[in-house]
């Protein structure tokens, strides 16, 4: 009854559903807050999401370029103000510097196909490499041919020579 078991363990779709919870579980705890945040983490977090639009590369939080110093300096004033919440701030941002301030697209409009295009492609080959696997194994058949008889007794017969000699 337990080698039942361990075949059904054994078998892809409890691994792939495993991985999966795993993914999922490691997502939700990664997005969790800690706790309330201070002004100073707020305006950190938001100057972390921020390009600088000077730099290559860079957010906000980093760069000691006077552009950066700008958005740093407006992010809070805004954070102090106490008027807006972070996506607020960031929107605000984003319309007085541009659009392309935001280090991290948004998922919404053509932005999602950076988040959806890579997962589309995994699936997608994960789902071509089973197809192919499988029509690998279903051409073998799992059936030894003639020659692979012939040559199986060949190295049997082999084999019982060098043991009588033995």
């Amino acid at each position: 009854m337990t080698s039942m078991f361990y075949q059904k363990l054994k078998s892809w779709p409890v691994w792939m559903f495993m991985g999966f919870l795993a993914v999922a579980l490691l997502a939700v705890g990664a997005g969790r807050q800690s706790g309330p945040l201070t002004q100073e983490d707020r305006i950190d977090n938001i100057n972390q999401r921020l390009a600088c639009p000077t730099c290559d590369g860079e957010s906000v939080y980093v760069s000691q370029a006077p552009a950066a110093q700008n958005i740093r300096n407006e992010v809070a004033r805004q954070v102090a103000s106490g008027q807006r919440t972070d996506d607020e701030v960031v929107a605000y941002v984003e319309n007085s510097f541009g659009g392309q301030v935001l280090l991290v697209p948004r998922a919404t409009g053509l932005d999602i196909l950076v988040w959806v295009l890579p997962i589309a492609a995994l699936v997608c080959c994960t789902a071509g490499l089973a197809l192919t696997f499988r029509r690998w194994k279903r051409e073998q058949g799992g059936q030894a041919t003639d020659a692979d008889r012939i040559l199986v007794a060949q190295l049997l017969e082999l084999d019982t020579h060098n043991t009588d000699t033995l």
